[in-house]
């Protein structure tokens, strides 16, 4: 397949360059200074026991150049939900034909923004739920191999999930979008937002009664929201989200000893992704596109989420300056005053 990678992030460079290392045509855009590192040097693998040097790839630093050179089966976009309805823009700006779209974005809007503007039958939704370190430009890290997840319906979704699985990823289909989509959703609002919030660990957070108690609400109003749009939960490769939306429903002395352990002690010292884009001066967080989302579609479908909406509002008030950073930290009796 010849294959178009927007960005060379973590998970893009992980994709395009493990799908590279099998013999596939891979394209990446990026900008000039991280374009030439790896124009000269290459992606640099780190997967279980080895390391490769991948240099079989192209890589251009504008749009209009890359289209240019294709037309390509396929766009992998990885990036960040609040980037996706300007890359698909900037896409459609070159006057060249745009390939259909595989999203491989957290979140569940991105699909149907991406489909709005090019059409349904041009997007491909998709999950990744292996963990991938970027310690720097060009060099990705495979630090717990899960698979990923690619929705059927679409002409190529099967020859992409082949061509995945033999890049050693580990795909695998799905019947439905909605439900895939939604159960990678439940997993990264999980000690999320709090953790940015409170500055504080996914461990000491489900260690904690009362925040505990914060975490099981979020998962709750998910959960919630998902059942009235008629979608059940589905393990995703190497992520048993069903036992996770089953931890929510038992007593928890019996959930949480075992959510401690799979959600704090399991990820190590590393923070969630909310954490490190607000405390690493990104000044955008994902927020609005998973807690956000969540109290968006439970509007419309009459899902009460309280709990997210507070959450989602502090975090883009911590985001954008309008609190200060110190206001919650490791305090969370001051964010718990906030909540229902």
């Amino acid at each position: 397949m010849k294959i178009l990678v927007l960005g060379a992030g973590a998970i893009g460079s992980y994709i395009g360059g493990s799908l590279a290392a099998r013999g596939e045509d891979v394209t990446f855009v990026e900008r000039p200074e991280v374009a030439e590192v790896i124009a000269r040097r290459g992606l640099i693998l780190h997967r279980g026991a080895y390391t490769r040097t991948e240099n079989r790839l192209a890589v251009f630093t504008s749009n209009a150049d890359a289209l240019a050179a294709g037309p390509y089966d396929v766009c992998v976009f990885a990036l960040k939900s609040f980037d996706t309805e300007a890359a698909v823009d900037a896409l459609i700006a070159t006057g060249h034909e745009v390939p259909p779209i595989l999203s491989l974005q957290n979140g569940v809007d991105n699909e149907p923004l991406i489909a709005a503007k090019l059409g349904a039958d041009r997007v491909i939704a998709g999950t990744v739920c292996s963990a991938v370190a970027k310690p720097g430009i060009g060099e990705i890290i495979e630090e717990t191999h899960r698979g990923l997840g690619i929705a059927e319906g679409h002409e190529l979704s099967g020859r992409l999930a082949a061509s995945l699985d033999h890049a050693g990823l580990g795909a695998r289909l799905y019947p439905h979008a909605g439900p895939m989509k939604w159960s990678k959703l439940l997993t990264n609002l999980t000690g999320n937002a709090t953790s940015a919030i409170l500055d504080m660990g996914v461990g000491d957070l489900f260690s904690d009664k009362r925040l505990y108690a914060v975490e099981v609400a979020v998962l709750r109003e998910c959960l919630a929201v998902m059942d009235a749009l008629g979608f059940a939960p589905v393990d995703l490769p190497g992520t048993p989200v069903r036992l996770l939306a089953l931890a929510t429903k038992v007593p928890r002395m019996i959930a949480q000893p075992v959510l401690v352990k799979a959600l704090g002690s399991g990820r190590g010292d590393k923070m969630p992704s909310f954490h490190v884009d607000l405390y690493g001066g990104r000044g955008r967080t994902e927020v609005h596109w998973l807690n956000g989302a969540v109290v968006r579609h439970g509007a419309e479908v009459g899902v009460p989420t309280p709990v997210n909406a507070v959450l989602t509002e502090t975090l883009e008030s911590l985001t954008e300056g309008r609190i200060a950073l110190d206001t919650f930290k490791k305090n969370p009796d001051s964010l718990l005053r906030l909540l229902p």
